[in-house]
């Protein structure tokens, strides 16, 4: 069964920053690289919500790393 823990949230959130810092973007510059919504790009940097499968791996491409480096530490 799926969690919905808001600490695995917010552990998602931090690692997608780290990450999106790491490549020198802003949270505007991901969300139009990844086609996904600034409001989503700052929920999920702010663990307010969790990436869908899609967005996962639109995150992923947009940040050049593979999936499971954004679950790693989770």
């Amino acid at each position: 069964m799926a969690t919905t823990d808001p600490k695995y949230y917010k552990k998602f959130g931090k690692r997608v920053s780290e990450l999106r810092r790491a490549a020198g973007l802003t949270q505007e510059q991901l969300a139009e690289k990844a086609d996904i919504s600034y409001d989503t790009i700052t929920s999920i940097e702010h663990g307010q919500q969790f990436a869908t499968l899609g967005n996962l791996h639109r995150l992923a491409k947009a940040l050049n790393v593979q999936p499971m480096e954004l679950l790693r530490n989770q």
